[in-house]
């Protein structure tokens, strides 16, 4: 891939992790966009993705996200939207 095209994707990820988060969680602080936009890995930020639309809070999401590169999947009974429904979690 082209630099210019892989930087397009990082500034398109980045704006769309960023997105999901306002949306779900509302404002997000200074400190997390400067973390999300020190990301350099794609991986990373689709898997953030795709827990800030999972998660069922913004703490959660943040333990994620300081998991680092070295995490690929996100499992588990606190990504289970239907367990987090039944308990009135949401």
């Amino acid at each position: 891939m082209f630099s210019f095209e892989e930087e397009a994707d990082f500034v398109q990820d980045r704006e769309d992790l960023l997105g999901v988060l306002r949306m779900r969680f509302g404002s997000v602080p200074p400190k997390v966009i400067d973390h999300i936009y020190e990301l350099s890995d794609l991986d990373t930020l689709e898997r953030l993705i795709l827990v800030a639309a999972n998660a069922p809070s913004f703490e959660i999401f943040l333990e994620e996200m300081n998991e680092g590169s070295g995490s690929f999947r996100i499992v588990g009974e606190r990504f289970n939207p239907i367990e987090n429904m039944m308990r009135g979690d949401e």
